[in-house]
């Protein structure tokens, strides 16, 4: 029989029902970033600084998925306007976001939206930082990706996975308090 590991907001990991915790309501045991699309979402859930789960759905697959909204820590990245014109699925996208957040309260999640700019000052400490510079913080900040045979912590992450951990990252590091890329979780 396996104990869920969480960890709680002073840094003290504890098991199963976190009675042992003054801190218990705060606790986490894993954290969940979802880059949302106007068809299709990447999400990552981030345990114990390894990627547990990942991949890339149909929206409505990922809306269905219950045990995601009900008592999580669910991040997902929000739309911004830099001034220029955008497109249906841009609008499509919002749709989804406001679902996925409407889900979460009705599971009672805690589901935050959260900025791609405040993700790229958090891991490169620049706001132009492009894709290429989140995935190498990233690589950087958890370890390399490894090999099949020798799987490292973000084995397996591509695309838009690696958007939805960034997100997971971030959303992990404001849960524990941390402000830079310098440091980490309790993990």
């Amino acid at each position: 029989m396996s104990r869920e590991i969480h960890y709680c907001k002073c840094g003290q990991s504890i098991f199963g029902d976190m009675t042992d915790c003054g801190d218990c309501e705060q606790s986490v045991g894993m954290v969940i970033g979802i880059d949302p699309g106007p068809e299709h979402s990447a999400f990552v859930c981030l345990s114990d600084g390894r990627v547990f789960d990942r991949g890339i759905v149909a929206n409505e697959e990922l809306a269905k998925c219950d045990g995601y909204w009900s008592s999580r820590q669910v991040f997902i990245e929000m739309i911004a306007c830099y001034g220029m014109a955008v497109g249906a699925s841009v609008f499509e996208t919002c749709v989804w976001i406001g679902r996925f957040t409407e889900l979460s309260r009705l599971a009672g999640g805690k589901l935050s939206r959260v900025f791609r700019r405040d993700i790229k000052l958090h891991l490169c400490n620049s706001p132009r930082a492009k894709d290429g510079n989140v995935r190498q913080a990233l690589i950087d900040r958890l370890g390399p990706q490894g090999t099949k045979k020798a799987p490292g912590p973000t084995y397996g992450v591509k695309s838009h996975e690696c958007a939805a951990l960034a997100v997971a990252v971030y959303g992990w590091d404001t849960i524990f308090g941390l402000t830079s890329k310098h440091g980490g979780p309790p993990i």
